[in-house]
Parts: C-alpha cells; sequence; structure tokens
C-alpha cells in the first residue's frame, strides 16, 4: 500500500526544474528514494519509525509524532527546494553584525548548534537539489564565523548561524543574540544536537538562551547514523525529559537527521516550509 501511495505522487513531472551542472546526490529527493525498499523509504522519511520497536510499551510515543505529514505534502515542500529562473535558491550574503544583517522581507529560520554539530552539513544535504549553491563544510570545528543568508525564492530565507562552544567566534553572544531577540520575521530557530553524544553543557546553555527569547523553537538530532540504537535512544530519552520538563517555547517534537544517509531530510523540509507558510498542509489529522 505504501508504493502505491509512493508512486501515485511520484508520477514523471513532479521536477520542477533542468538537470543541473553537478550531480544530484541519489537520495536527495523523494523521487530517488522510491527505488529502495518500502521499509528503507519509510526509514528515510520517518527516521522515528526504524527506533519505535525498541522502545519500552509504556513510552508515550504522542511527542514524536505532532508533525507526521502525507507523503503529498512532503513532495509538495520538496518542490520548493529546486531552484528554476522563477524560484531561484542562491546564496545572499553574510553578517558579523546586526547592522550587517540585510533586511529581507520574507520569513526566515535559522539553524544554532554546537560547533562540530553538523549544521552546515545538514544544510547542505536541505539544499541538496540544487547541488550548484556553495553550502561551504569544512571538517575543522568552528568553520562558520558568521551568519549566512540562503534565499529560497520569495518564499523564505535560512540562515546558517556561527556555532557556539569550542572554537565559536570570540564576539558570537554579540554577533547572534541582538539577531535572536530582534529579527522580526524570525519564524523558527533549529537548535541543533549531537545525537550520538547527547546534551552538552553548552547545549543547555542554548536551551535556556532560546527559552529567554520565547520565540518558538525545535530541537533536531542530528548524527543518528554515529552510534547505535541504544545510545541514540538513551540520548533522546533524556533530551524529551529536559524539553518536557524546562522548556515552554519548545516544539514538543525533535527531528530525527542523517545530513550523511538522508534520514529525515525530506520531513524536516516540509516543517521548514510549513512553519513558514510556503505551502498549507493537506492532511493534518496526523500533525
Amino acid at each position: 500500500m505504501f508504493c502505491l501511495h509512493l508512486s501515485r505522487w511520484l508520477q514523471p513531472g513532479t521536477q520542477v526544474c533542468c538537470v543541473p551542472r553537478r550531480s544530484v546526490h541519489k537520495l536527495a529527493s523523494v523521487q530517488k528514494a522510491k527505488l529502495l525498499s518500502p521499509k528503507k523509504v519509510q526509514s528515510l522519511l520517518y527516521p522515528f519509525s526504524e527506533l519505535e520497536a525498541y522502545l519500552d510499551r509504556s513510552v508515550d510515543r504522542t511527542q514524536f509524532q505532532h508533525f507526521h505529514p502525507s507523503l503529498e505534502d512532503i513532495v509538495k515542500a520538496e518542490k520548493l527546494f529546486y531552484s528554476s529562473p522563477s524560484h531561484k535558491i542562491d546564496y545572499y550574503t553574510s553578517a558579523e553584525r546586526m547592522d550587517h544583517v540585510p533586511s529581507l522581507n520574507p520569513p526566515e529560520v535559522c539553524f544554532i548548534g554546537r560547533s562540530n554539530v553538523g549544521k552546515s552539513s545538514l544544510i547542505k544535504a536541505l539544499f541538496s537539489l540544487t547541488p550548484e549553491l556553495e553550502v561551504r563544510v569544512s571538517k575543522t570545528p568552528g568553520h562558520t564565523k558568521k551568519m549566512n543568508f540562503f534565499r529560497v525564492g520569495r518564499a523564505f530565507t535560512v540562515v546558517d548561524m556561527p556555532g557556539y562552544g569550542h572554537r565559536a567566534p570570540k564576539d558570537f553572544v554579540d554577533m547572534v543574540e541582538p539577531y535572536l531577540y530582534t529579527r522580526k520575521n524570525l519564524v523558527r530557530m533549529f537548535l541543533l544536537v549531537d545525537g550520538s553524544v547527547g546534551l552538552q553543557d553548552a547545549d543547555l546553555i542554548a536551551l535556556e538562551m532560546c527559552e529567554e527569547i520565547r520565540r518558538p523553537y525545535v530541537i533536531v538530532v542530528t548524527k543518528i547514523d554515529k552510534c547505535g540504537y541504544g545510545t541514540l535512544l538513551t540520548n533522546l530519552m533524556n533530551l524529551q525529559d529536559v524539553v518536557k520538563t524546562h522548556t515552554t517555547s519548545c516544539f514538543p517534537q525533535p527531528f530525527l537527521v542523517s545530513s550523511l544517509h538522508f534520514w529525515g531530510i525530506y520531513l524536516l523540509r516540509c516543517f521548514i516550509t510549513h512553519v513558514t507558510g510556503s505551502i498549507s498542509l493537506t492532511d493534518t489529522t496526523q500533525c
């Protein structure tokens, strides 16, 4: 049944751009992923489904299923991540201070996290359908030293923030906090946590900052391919305890992703397009 629905929404012509000069990753789109087995496709679309079998029956699963869009919505969202002459996706500018930040009207989402949490790798995976877009990824922690702005047509802007913690820019606070507190069109913050090591002290400080700002934010659990299910579930349950007991502005569902294997990338794309008002979900019964 899952394959039948997948085929229905992925008929020829669903892509909306020409083939770019650079090659697209084999799993960048749902259309490519459909060549895999239904079980693998399910894991790519909804990574938490792979972990459910290892959870005790007493664990409340609703906290992981608040945002569970239909395949139709995921495909609809994916189209916005293809660049075209009428919908250009590009790097716009970088800024070190609030007075350098560009004046842009579309809704914005920003990604913050510890150095080496995989922030730039995640953004590169999100934009993998437009491979000509340069998203610089380095093996050296703290590579991102400025706020980098990427425009997605007239729909929304994605902002890659400098990493905090080890090798963070010396003026990190002066650079980041004014933006987070005053940016009027910032609709969602995405706080990244390394799933292989769990919440660190620096992450807890960032969590407190997000709570003080009182803007809605989401936790994205990265590098879920870097550890076993036992370690990941332990870190995930600890994270959910903190979210439940110490937060009021955090979306209750964490988003699990692997930038290497594309687990959760399609779901996160759909959530971004949803919170920026770029699409309307057709099936909200599972959200």
